[in-house]
């Protein structure tokens, strides 16, 4: 076996037959009496003669040989917003080349043409590098739900002699090499105090603990090198841990560290400037002036139609909300900030968004959200005002709960009107058929409420209740109150004709509240004291929200997704307020 100098200077003399010694030195890093004694010790093992490895000698470096490189480009890219919203970080052109692409020409310049690329968020826009570069894809499906451990596991029988690498690093100088003696980190120094994955090493540069934050550290930047004896060992442990509930949000470092006394890995630094990664738009155009000037993207062109401005303009952008429904981002320009919405895949099938645009223009001339400044009826895409420093209204404070409900009963009144139409009851039976669909429903008790259900719905229709425009996702998570204490109504893209007591019973189930709360609700509502027969009313669209979501709970569950306490909180509030609009309506008679 190879100590680490005799493996260095051999693998020169490799690329550079016939070297002085003094040369080795120099190109090595090595002093002049290491490299003397290095080329002494091959020489007398019969692995280098006239200056250039020997038959033997290349045989000794085959165990160090890179077999094959691994991409992992699967990720969401969420920092990267609003780009990543439409493509892949992978595919973008940095300084006039593909990132993906320039890495992979790296990887081949280096002699290492088995490359296997991890995709998953928008995999389309990478299928050309297989007839392109030659390079085979693997798809991992978990992309959304699991961290990057995801992607490794689908590539574990890949992992030998390999370069591990992300879709969007850009290396000024090529960092891929033939033939490495063991596995790194590559690292790059940080004066002064950093958030970066900092490394302790010891001797030989073996990291031996790592730390999120520091000072003054060499930090995790860029590709890793995992050897054969490290990816056995490291296979081993993802195979026993995989499962885990607690695996699915790690990083594959994650479980690097918490095994770092059997993982053998040491640390690679490298000079500032050589390896870059980009965590925000601000920082690749620092890196690349250009970028945004030159970036073929249906989003800045859409920001700088609407508000008029050049895409020169546009800075401090950074994501706000990540979710498969909507996406979110702030951004800046010479005239403010704002809020840019992009829709998730699939709202099209959930959301009308004609009927969204109509009610956000209502709402703003009602001044109930005065954030609005266009939506695209067709696409879904937003532009809004942001909101800096906002908070959210307490909703067991009675004075912010009056003012949510005075600004309720402002949108009620408006007389405004929308395609669209929402019901409880309705949505109800719905997701009780889909539950059917995959068998019989045999919770107990379950059939004498959905009873009690139809009973309630029956003396709901009969009162006769004004339909009008309603949020219908009206709770405290959707107001924001800036510094002046103004508030705004947001997110209105569930808003529809609906029975008036909707945005009543979305309140009260969301935001939690008591029985008193609830009452107390009830009356800053009416500005007065209710009626019997509005608070049976309304207490009917507590329970007909909570019966309507609990049966959504119950599908989502039977599908296999995890709601939580949210599965008991719907259902409690179903149930309690079932009964107490019942005897309400009983008394009345």
């Amino acid at each position: 076996m190879l100590t680490k100098n005799q493996f260095t200077v051999l693998n020169a003399l490799r690329e550079e037959p016939g070297a002085s010694q003094r040369s080795l030195a120099s190109s090595t890093g090595l002093a002049l009496g290491t490299v003397n004694a290095a080329v002494k010790s091959l020489q007398e093992g019969g692995l280098i003669a006239d200056g250039a490895p020997t038959s033997e000698g290349m045989q000794a470096l085959l165990p160090h040989k890179v077999r094959n490189a691994i991409i992992l480009a699967a990720g969401l890219s969420s920092r990267f917003a609003p780009i990543s919203y439409e493509k892949p970080k992978g595919v973008l052109k940095v300084r006039g080349e593909v990132l993906i692409e320039r890495q992979i020409r790296q990887l081949k310049e280096a002699g290492i043409d088995e490359i296997t690329v991890v995709v998953g968020y928008k995999k389309e826009y990478f299928f050309y590098l297989c007839e392109k570069y030659g390079v085979e894809l693997v798809n991992n499906d978990e992309y959304a739900s699991r961290n990057n451990n995801g992607s490794i596991w689908r590539v574990r029988d890949k992992l030998s002699n390999t370069f591990v690498c992300s879709s969007d690093d850009y290396f000024t100088e090529n960092p891929f090499e033939p033939y490495v003696y063991k596995a790194y980190y590559a690292a790059q120094y940080a004066e002064g105090p950093t958030k970066e994955w900092c490394m302790t090493t010891g001797a030989n540069d073996r990291i031996t603990g790592v730390t999120i934050g520091g000072s003054d550290s060499w930090y995790m930047l860029g590709h890793v090198y995992f050897d054969e004896a490290f990816s056995k060992t490291f296979v081993s442990i993802l195979e026993k841990e995989y499962e885990r509930p607690e695996t699915t949000d790690k990083l594959w470092e994650d479980l690097y560290i918490e095994h770092i006394k059997e993982l053998d890995m040491t640390m690679r630094p490298y000079p500032e400037g050589i390896i870059n990664e980009f965590d925000s738009l601000d920082e690749l155009r620092a890196f690349d002036p250009h970028f945004l000037e030159n970036v073929d993207s249906e989003i800045f062109d859409n920001i700088c139609k609407t508000l008029g401005c050049s895409k020169s303009e546009i800075h401090d952008v950074y994501p706000l909300k990540q979710g498969l429904t909507n996406l979110s981002c702030h951004f800046s320009t010479n005239d403010g900030e704002y809020v840019y919405r992009h829709p998730g895949v699939g709202t099209e099938l959930l959301v009308n968004r004609r009927g969204e645009v109509a009610a956000l223009k209502k709402a703003k001339e009602l001044g109930l959200d005065d954030t609005f400044i266009y939506e695209d009826p067709a696409r879904g895409w937003k532009i809004s005002k942001f909101v800096r420093d906002a908070r959210q209204p307490n909703p067991h404070d009675a004075a912010q709960m009056s003012r949510m409900m005075q600004m309720c009963r402002r949108l009620h009144e408006s007389g405004a009107t929308v395609e669209t139409e929402f019901d409880f009851y309705a949505e109800a039976k719905r997701y009780e058929s889909l539950l059917l669909k995959k068998g019989p429903i045999e919770i107990p008790g379950y059939w004498n409420l959905a009873k009690k259900v139809d009973e309630l719905e029956d003396h709901v229709v009969a009162d006769a209740a004004p339909k009008c425009l309603c949020h219908n996702d009206f709770f405290y998570m959707n107001f924001l109150i800036d510094q002046s204490d103004k508030y705004y109504l947001i997110d209105w893209e569930y808003a529809g004709l609906s029975d008036y007591a909707n945005d009543f019973g979305t309140c009260c189930v969301c935001c939690e509240l008591t029985e008193d709360e609830v009452d107390a609700a009830l009356d800053s509502y009416f500005g007065r004291k209710a009626t019997e027969g509005e608070a049976a009313h309304n207490y009917a669209h507590i329970a007909l929200a909570g019966w309507c979501w609990y049966l959504w709970s119950l599908l989502k569950e039977a599908e296999g997704d995890f709601v939580g306490e949210w599965l008991y909180i719907y259902y409690n509030y179903g149930v309690k307020y079932l009964n107490r609009a019942l005897a309400l309506y009983a008394k009345e008679k």
